[in-house]
């Protein structure tokens, strides 16, 4: 029996507002890999927010109510910090671009500098590339339905 000190646990940072089918998709991939997954929004004062924090963790929390591997919660700390906090040996990352790249390589080279916490990085699936939290945050906001973006299960709080 493992314990929780050699499991395989990561965390996946973001603000899912909200979380996408292409979000759902690197969870399930990624658990083929890892024993538990920590979807960790992070608490960005700066962006604007359709769903507030409380609301985000309640939905995510709904939707993966019947999966004990995959745990959610918010944060407003260092992505590494919560890592060890959480006995997690791993961030784990989407890219659906060469501009993404480029952006999570270099984070991924300080985390691992400063921490010893390694970033594991999924390539978005071809159907999902078009997909982003913003586009759908745009939809919604002009009424539009979002229902073939979001994960079957998924209950948006408004």
């Amino acid at each position: 029996m493992k314990t929780s000190l050699n499991k395989r646990i990561a965390i996946f940072p973001g603000t899912f507002d909200p979380f996408t089918i292409g979000h759902m998709s690197l969870v399930e991939r990624a658990l083929n890999m890892l024993d538990e997954i920590v979807i960790a929004i992070g608490v960005n004062e700066a962006k604007s927010q359709y769903f507030s924090v409380d609301e985000r963790v309640r939905m995510l929390e709904d939707l993966f109510r019947s999966n004990p591997r995959v745990k959610v919660l918010s944060y407003n700390c260092l992505t590494v910090d919560l890592a060890r906090q959480c006995h997690a040996g791993f961030i784990l990352r989407g890219i659906r671009s060469v501009n993404d790249f480029e952006y999570e390589k270099t984070i991924a080279d300080v985390n691992r500098k400063i921490s010893g916490v390694e970033t594991l990085v999924l390539f978005t699936e071809p159907e999902h590339t078009h997909i982003s939290s913003t586009i759908v945050r745009e939809l919604l906001r002009y009424g539009r339905s979002v229902d073939e973006f979001l994960p079957d299960g998924l209950v948006l709080s408004r």
